[in-house]
């Protein structure tokens, strides 16, 4: 099944458990609005575009309100069967997609009470920590000193510059932190002045 096929899997039976309304660590979105997000990224690539394309974004928000309102064991059938056939996303599902379920999974796990990060799985590990490479110096840029990643013997420098900080966490802890989500578990070393930094930079695009 490979790491994006399990994550979505897991993320499917999830969003069925907890039911449409449960709350998302995404600002003001509920499971069901994730859910609609996921599958117009998917199967409507003429609305995915104003996800990042602030003029567009009337249009998908649009198309995304129509999946919404689709019942909820449909809209979850069409978030676990993934791109139709015909889209060339099938074709890179696991570039483009294992960072985003993987990321998603959490957004719906961290928003219950006692939530716990799942346990180590090596094969996760490493395809989280290869995004974590794809991405990292993009979503740390505004940093004004340096950012160092470490999980294990793992070593990335995200932002060259001074008085650098080190995150160091698990890969998908990492991953988490780098897309601005607080409840990563990470710990950040470093001059005390460049930490309260980096803590608080706006990270992502």
């Amino acid at each position: 099944m490979g790491v994006v096929g399990d994550e979505r899997a897991r993320l499917s039976e999830l969003f069925l458990e907890v039911g449409p309304d449960a709350p998302t660590l995404c600002d003001g979105w509920t499971a069901r609005d994730l859910a609609a997000h996921l599958v117009v990224r998917e199967r409507r690539l003429d609305a995915a575009a104003g996800i990042v394309i602030k003029p567009l974004a009337g249009h998908t928000e649009r198309v995304q309100r129509s999946y919404a309102a689709k019942p909820w064991p449909e809209l979850v059938d069409l978030v676990r069967t993934g791109p139709p056939v015909y889209s060339p996303l099938r074709l890179v599902d696991d570039l483009v997609n294992t960072a985003e379920f993987f990321i998603h999974h959490e957004d719906v796990r961290r928003a219950a009470p006692e939530w716990e990060p799942r346990p180590a799985d090596a094969q996760r590990d490493s395809s989280l920590w290869t995004n974590l490479t794809r991405v990292a110096k993009l979503h740390y840029r505004k940093s004004p000193v340096g950012v160092v990643l470490r999980s294990g013997d793992r070593v990335l420098t995200a932002r060259p510059g001074p008085s650098p900080v080190t995150i160091t966490g698990e890969p998908g802890e990492l991953l988490l932190d780098a897309f601005g989500r607080a409840q990563a578990r990470v710990a950040l070393d470093g001059p005390p002045d460049s930490v309260e930094i980096v803590r608080n930079l706006a990270r992502g695009l």
